[in-house]
């Protein structure tokens, strides 16, 4: 699972962060750093609910062809 990231669109609520600093790290302003977040196994949940936390919509979940 990979998760894609719009940076451009990051306004800095930093809610995924609140999730996931881990997958979700931010830069010294507060907006996301990645444009693209690799998702180590078992930890699938916690990038779902640091996507469905970003009020913006700026992130889309990516699932592996064979995670179904």
């Amino acid at each position: 699972m990979k998760v894609r990231i719009d940076k451009a669109a990051c306004v800095g609520n930093a809610r995924c962060w609140a999730v996931s600093p881990e997958l979700f790290p931010l830069d010294d302003d507060g907006y996301i750093l990645v444009e693209e977040v690799e998702v180590p196994a078992g930890m699938e949940d916690l990038a779902r609910r640091g996507v469905r936390a970003c009020p913006e919509r700026v992130m889309q979940i990516m699932e592996d062809d064979n995670s179904q």
